[in-house]
Order: structure tokens, then sequence, then C-alpha cells
């Protein structure tokens, strides 16, 4: 992606928060220049990765594939002295756009409709190899009631809905077509997209950016580069 479009989002993301009454904290508005200041005040946000994420999956279909993210608090699975032993992230979706159909093997989080469109998700479950079981129906809880639904079944979540997702769980899901921008959230136990991401399509976790402008916020895979730590 280039620095150019990610700043773009950066700024539709913050507007799109502005216009459903949500605020970030502090850092989430800070310039490279108070990141800069701020870095030994920062060293816990910046260990567990607080802050703007934005990817394009290593695609060049952003607006399809694609979220801008932000995680408001997290931990470390090596320490759990540090941060919190839980994780909360706003994921912020385009009219139509989608994540990539994936599990993780340590996390179990609440995707939770916040703000704006309607939220749509399909399940499935992990074989023994790690492969997608598209033929077993999966059994979750939605807003606390447990649920059974077939492989691939569409479920749509409006605004204050929330459905429970396990390890080993296969899910992609999106912003439903003509339904709007959707404001998502994760609640969850320590996130660690550097190890705990299983992608059934190829693809990278983090965008390659291409430098064409300053950056208006910098990402949190990149505060060490930014701060020079």
């Amino acid at each position: 992606m280039k620095r150019s479009e990610i700043n773009r989002e950066l700024k539709w993301a913050k507007q799109l928060l502005k216009n459903n009454s949500i605020v970030l904290p502090p850092f989430g508005y800070w310039s490279t220049e108070k990141w800069q200041a701020m870095s030994n005040a920062a060293q816990l946000i910046v260990k567990v990765m607080l802050g703007w994420d934005i990817t394009d999956y290593g695609r060049e279909n952003f607006r399809e594939l694609g979220a801008v993210l932000f995680t408001l608090r997290n931990g470390s699975l090596e320490n759990p002295l540090l941060g919190t032993p839980y994780a909360e992230k706003l994921i912020l979706l385009h009219d139509g756009q989608r994540l990539p159909l994936h599990y993780h093997a340590s996390k179990t989080e609440d995707i939770i409709n916040r703000a704006g469109g309607v939220l749509v998700i399909k399940l499935y479950n992990s074989l023994p190899d790690g492969g997608v079981d598209y033929d077993s129906a999966v059994q979750v809880l939605v807003d606390g009631v447990e649920k059974t639904f077939s492989a691939g079944q569409e479920i749509e979540l409006r605004v204050g809905s929330s459905i429970t997702l396990r390890p080993f769980v296969y899910h992609i899901f999106g912003a439903k077509a003509g339904s709007g921008d959707l404001v998502c959230g994760e609640v969850s136990s320590i996130n660690d997209d550097y190890t705990d991401n299983y992608n059934a399509e190829e693809m990278s976790r983090f965008a390659v950016i291409e430098e064409d402008e300053p950056a208006l916020h910098p990402l949190c895979h990149e505060y060490r580069q930014f701060l020079g730590m």
C-alpha cells in the first residue's frame, strides 16, 4: 500500500468513529512527532502493539479484502505481567469489505457489531491437519445463546449483537454489501498477530508500504522504525 492510501484510510476511520460518537484514547491521535516525544512514556503501548493497524493482506484490492484496525488493550503471551490479560480492538470496514478466512490457535474472541451496517460472518470447523472442514456443523455462542450453524452458513449480526469464536474455528467476516460502513469490536484473550493467525488463503498479515508522503500516524508494527528503538 502507498503511505498516501494509508493516510487516507486513517482519516476515513477517524471520521467513521466520530460519526458514531466513538472516541479513541489519546495515543490514537498522536502525530509522529508526538510519538517521538512520548517514546519513553509509551513503552508499554509499543511492546503490546496498541494503536493503528492497516492491512491489505498483500493483495491489491483493499476495499474488498482488508481492514483498518485499532488495538486499545492487549497483553503478552510470553510475559503475563505485561499489559492486560485480554485484548480489545476496533475493526473498521468499508461497505462490502471483508477479512480473510482464518482461525486462531490460542485466542478466544467476541466479534461485536458496534455501529453502522450489518456484520456478516461464515464459520467452519478446522480439520486435524489445519484445513477447512466444509461439511460439519459449527456450534458457537451468539449473544450468550448456544447456536448451531451449517458450515459456511451466512450469519447476520446487527448493531449490538456479538458472536463468540473459540480456537480452531475458521471464520470470515465483513460488512454486508449495501448495508453501509461498519464498526466492529473485538474483545478477546491476548492477541498476537505474529504467531496466532492461520489463513486458509495465501496472504501476508502486514502490508508492504510504499513511502510517497509523510505518515499521518505510525502503525503498531512500525513504532521501532519511527521511534528509533
